[in-house]
Formats: structure tokens, C-alpha cells, sequence
């Protein structure tokens, strides 16, 4: 038996834990049962729920839900159809999303499954710098998609270097100059 401060009890009757539980108006919860004696333990357990769910809460809040959108395109699509589309996927991976592009294929288009390779790869390589491709292209039915996944916004040396040339005098001249 543990008491509310964690101090030790002894080995009580469970007769005894519960009056004494109930002396002090808090619950008698068994920790370990498997354990010879079974470990019981004086505590406010409605409070100890109330914190866990409020902690459950707060780290759902927390977590970002894993999207993947969705974005179709034909074999045959006109540039600037492409373009458009293209516009949508920039902004779903901006928002941290992954992007599944699927290329969708009807009739004899079948038979020319390089065409939605082809269309995949070139729109992949438009977005080389903001996404990478998580898988190569697979087919499922009459339809061939590929996943591409957010590249994490992280500055290399060389984008340092780009912004040093730039404004040479670095972050102290502008605090200077504002």
C-alpha cells in the first residue's frame, strides 16, 4: 500500500486500504495487480484522469494529422492545364502536405503507359525544389501515380552565402539602418 505523498503503507487487509481510503475522501487504485502482493495506491483518481485526457488533448492539438492530397491529371493534358494543376500541388506542399499525382488513363491510352511516366517525371522535376519523390512511378488498374513529399524548409551553405552577397554587412547593418 502506497499512501497520497507516495510514502509507504505496508501490507494492509483490503478491508483496512478501503476504510483508510475513505478516511481520507480519495480512491483506492490498484498500480500493479500482478504483482504478489497486488500494490494499491491513495489517490484523487478522477484527477489523475482529468490531467491524462487534458495531456491527450494537448498533444492532439499538437499533432499535425498526416494529408496527402490527391491531384489528377490525363496523358493528353494541355501545358497550361499542367501549369494550373501544378499551382495547386505547389501550395499543398507548401502547407507541409504530401502530394499523391495520379495520372489517370481511359481507352487505348492503356497502351501507352511511357506517356503518364513521362508526365509524372516532368511535373516531378518542376517541383524537384520544393518536393521528392517517395516511390517511382506505379501502376494500379488504369490509373499510375507517385507520391512526392514536402522538402523540409532548411537553409544550406550555399543559401548563406547567396545572402551574404546580397547584403554583405549581414543582420547588424539592417538593425542599424531601421
Amino acid at each position: 500500500m502506497i499512501g497520497e505523498q507516495g510514502e509507504q503503507l505496508g501490507i494492509l487487509p483490503t478491508a483496512q486500504a478501503l476504510q483508510l481510503a475513505r478516511e481520507r475522501e480519495l480512491d483506492l487504485v490498484e498500480v500493479a495487480p500482478t504483482s504478489s502482493p497486488p500494490v494499491c495506491r491513495i489517490m484523487d483518481y478522477g484527477r489523475i484522469r482529468f490531467l491524462q485526457s487534458k495531456k491527450d488533448r494537448e498533444s492532439r492539438r499538437i499533432q499535425k494529422p498526416n494529408l496527402l492530397r490527391e491531384m489528377r491529371f490525363r496523358p493528353r493534358i494541355a501545358s497550361h492545364d499542367r501549369d494550373a494543376k501544378l499551382g495547386h500541388v505547389r501550395k499543398f506542399l507548401k502547407e507541409g502536405t504530401k502530394v499523391k499525382l495520379t495520372v489517370m488513363f481511359r481507352g487505348r491510352e492503356m497502351s501507352h503507359p511511357e506517356s503518364g511516366v513521362s508526365l509524372l517525371r516532368s511535373v516531378a522535376e518542376k517541383l524537384k525544389d520544393e518536393a521528392k519523390i517517395e516511390a517511382p512511378p506505379s501502376m494500379e488498374g488504369r490509373r499510375m501515380s507517385v507520391i512526392l513529399v514536402p522538402i523540409s524548409p532548411q537553409r544550406t551553405k550555399r543559401d548563406e552565402t547567396e545572402l551574404e552577397k546580397e547584403n554583405p554587412l549581414g543582420e547588424e547593418a539592417e538593425k542599424v539602418q531601421a
